[in-house]
């Protein structure tokens, strides 16, 4: 690991301060950024560790939305009663999310802001349609997840919360790589009145929502509507893991079983 400088902040503002000043990188769970600096593959002068910013965590319901502090960690999230009462799906994907380590170390925003391609959140807050607050402003999570490891997000602006308007039914599932625990495919769906969303992690550079689904599970929410949809494959990654023919036969497949469980409950 290189060298580094490390500041531990107790408030928002000196963290923005910080992080603008010294041009340092914010550090959250740090489960993916530590990781990349032991490796050398990052060089990051210093680490503004945002871990004592009170202001960046709690978990309520406002306004009809679930809002989630984006230092809030993933086994908070999963054991959080208001989270298994008002959006049970996203409790359940926050207990799926790696090891026990993992989970009780990575935040529900470094997960977010990192925007790994197979990363399980960022398929919850597409379908869910939640919005992302940050200290400059609100990014709807359609314009938010640009591509491999890159979002809308500026240099020194950080996310502050997540707000999930509550659906009527969701749910997650993923068909994971069972060495990372990272998902293969992982589909989300959500459904308000009138509309279905249906968003995707592990099949293209970063999560994106499936239309041909949507307007499958739009006309018929079950999941013989869901498994009657062929995908191309043309827009999907292949890797060591899978084909892209793979996972475009997959995806309709595990977007099946998360229509199940959301018919479920």
């Amino acid at each position: 690991m290189y060298e580094v400088a490390y500041e531990r902040p107790r408030t928002l503002n000196d963290a923005v301060r910080l992080i603008r000043q010294t041009g340092g990188r914010p550090l959250a769970g740090g489960q993916s950024l530590v990781a990349a600096m032991k490796l050398r593959l990052a060089d990051h002068g210093t680490l503004v560790d945002l871990g004592a910013v009170d202001e960046l965590r709690g978990i309520r319901l406002e306004d009809g939305h679930l809002v989630i502090g984006a230092m809030m960690r993933h086994a908070e999230v999963a054991e959080s009663s208001v989270v298994q009462r008002a959006i049970p799906a996203l409790a359940r994907l926050a207990e799926g999310i790696g090891d026990r380590q993992v989970r009780n170390m990575g935040t529900v925003g470094g997960s977010l802001a990192n925007s790994d391609p197979a990363a399980c959140y960022p398929a919850a807050v597409l379908a869910i349609g939640a919005s992302i607050q940050t200290t400059e402003r609100v990014i709807p999570a359609d314009a938010f997840f640009l591509g491999m490891y890159e979002t809308a997000l500026q240099e020194g602006e950080l996310i502050t919360a997540l707000r999930f308007p509550v659906p009527l039914a969701a749910a997650y599932i993923k068909f994971e790589q069972p060495a990372s625990q990272f998902a293969l495919v992982g589909v989300c769906v959500a459904r308000t009145s009138g509309v279905v969303r249906v968003a995707v992690t592990g099949g293209r550079y970063c999560a994106y929502r499936c239309t041909e689904l949507e307007q499958a599970l739009q006309h018929t929410f079950t999941p013989q509507a869901a498994r009657g949809i062929h995908l191309p494959a043309d827009d999907l990654f292949s890797d060591l893991h899978a084909t892209a023919e793979y996972r475009a036969h997959l995806i309709p497949v595990i977007c099946a079983r998360a229509v199940a469980a959301a018919l479920a409950g």
